[in-house]
């Protein structure tokens, strides 16, 4: 018995991730492929593995549904932030985890951003690439240090990484600031990526300025936490 202990207590700690809490931005649709339904449950299962929790937008449909209920049947605590006015086109039956409802958009980025260690974009249409690139912006201008993982399934964002590689080429964005997105087409190697994360870009601001300012934010909404 005492063996076994030892031997589940060894295997916790193999799996233990530097992350406590991620945050996937992902579809409130399935899409066509169910290659992206197996990647949403894939990743949720991996999270499991790696004992790390699921911050997400609050759905139960969708990719956003599949990849809460894969976590939570895990037994990881799920935090859904969802602005009032979405829940009731977003939310269908019961949802799973603790549902935190915010006024707007906004406020609903700054709250996942708040409680999370890290960023994933799971294939999503214009609400994921609007999340995607604020926090990747956030990262180049120094708010946050978090790492942002690109699930690259099926290849469905190589358009959007040969845009990003095109205006590194045109001088737009610097070439250090490319490596703040890792991607992966699956949810073991994007995780393993991300562990190994470290800041290679010259931030516009330190982290502590952006602390002071807040954008006018109250201390509660602090994104940089």
């Amino acid at each position: 018995m005492e063996m076994e202990m030892e031997m589940e207590m060894e295997m916790e700690m193999n799996n233990q991730s530097k992350f406590n809490r991620i945050c996937v931005f992902c579809g409130s649709s399935a899409g066509k492929k169910s290659t992206y339904k197996d990647a949403a449950i894939e990743l949720g299962k991996e999270l499991v593995a790696r004992n790390i929790d699921l911050v997400y937008g609050g759905g139960s449909v969708g990719l956003m549904g599949l990849i809460s209920q894969a976590v939570y049947d895990g037994g990881r605590h799920v935090i859904g932030v969802i602005p009032k006015t979405l829940m009731p086109r977003e939310i269908t039956g019961e949802t799973v985890g603790e549902v935190k409802p915010v006024a707007d958009m906004h406020q609903r980025k700054a709250e996942m951003a708040k409680h999370s260690d890290a960023f994933i974009a799971l294939p999503g249409g214009y609400g994921t690439l609007e999340e995607l690139l604020e926090v990747i912006t956030w990262a180049q201008l120094g708010i946050h240090d978090k790492p942002v993982g690109l699930l690259n399934v099926d290849g469905y964002y190589n358009s959007l990484l040969t845009f990003i590689d095109k205006a590194v080429e045109e001088g737009f964005i610097s070439p250090n600031a490319r490596h703040i997105i890792v991607s992966a087409p699956n949810a073991k190697e994007l995780m393993n990526k991300m562990e190994e994360y470290f800041p290679q870009h010259e931030r516009v601001a330190s982290k502590l300025s952006w602390e002071n300012e807040q954008f006018g934010l109250n201390p509660k909404c602090d994104i940089s936490r």
